[in-house]
């Protein structure tokens, strides 16, 4: 689980010139107590990220993070790296239900964030949806461009959600992430990462995106309670009409 960014991809992306910004709020009320040097364990760590983005095409959205995070009882601000991704979609109208996609990311975070520092992700996204439901399973892949980690290869860290709507106004619903260790060598499950989160979505709104939930940890090497925020506002005043 990217402790920046909770969230889950629903396939959609900004129209063709609209310019989206989003803020994203966790808080590991009590996070993980143990970590690898130099990191630093996510016990009372609190995170505010930056995400804006541009619909590059409808199907092709780019995107960015601006990272920061509050540590422990003192309230130290720490820079906490930044992100680039490339976003592709299926277009809008292409299937009255599905959606499929990928994400591609590149990353640098500080040692005391990531003792990788430079780190990629490959995220699919399929995703089903009607009046009332909605699925969606990023199988998410994760890459270590440099540093100890790098040997090991590719890890998986899936995360997904179900959610039922209730009309236009709101969703409830759950988001799973995981993360199980490099392909090569699938950590034993008492140390995979394994959080539950209870959420609900507010839609009726335009533009406007409102994101709460609280995760409970699974497994011992879980963070044991977490709480996030997403708020976001899009801009579609330079969409090119037809």
């Amino acid at each position: 689980m990217d402790a920046f960014e909770i969230q889950v991809y629903d396939g959609t992306a900004d129209a063709q010139r609209a310019i989206g910004l989003e803020l994203h709020a966790n808080a590991f009320i009590r996070g993980a107590r143990s970590a690898e040097s130099p990191q630093l364990p996510l016990d009372r760590q609190g995170h505010l990220t930056l995400e804006p983005s541009y619909g590059l095409f409808s199907w092709w959205e780019l995107g960015g993070y601006l990272q920061t995070a509050i540590i422990g009882d003192d309230g130290t601000f720490r820079w906490g790296g930044a992100k680039l991704r490339s976003k592709f979609v299926t277009p809008p109208g292409w299937h009255a239900h599905l959606r499929f996609g990928l994400n591609v990311e590149l990353a640098y975070l500080p040692p005391a964030f990531d003792r990788n520092e430079w780190g990629m992700e490959l995220r699919p996204i399929a995703a089903w949806e009607n009046d009332h439901w909605l699925f969606v399973i990023n199988p998410i892949v994760s890459l270590s461009l440099a540093g100890p980690d790098a040997p090991a290869g590719p890890v998986f860290e899936p995360c997904a959600s179900a959610a039922y709507k209730f009309g236009e106004r709101v969703s409830l619903g759950f988001e799973y992430y995981g993360e199980l260790g490099p392909f090569s060598s699938v950590l034993p499950v008492a140390e995979q990462e394994h959080v539950l989160f209870g959420v609900v979505n507010v839609l009726a709104i335009k533009n406007v995106e409102i994101n709460v939930g609280f995760g409970h940890g699974l497994t011992a090497a879980s963070s044991p309670f977490v709480a996030k925020m997403i708020l976001g506002y899009t801009w579609e005043h330079f969409v090119r009409k037809r």
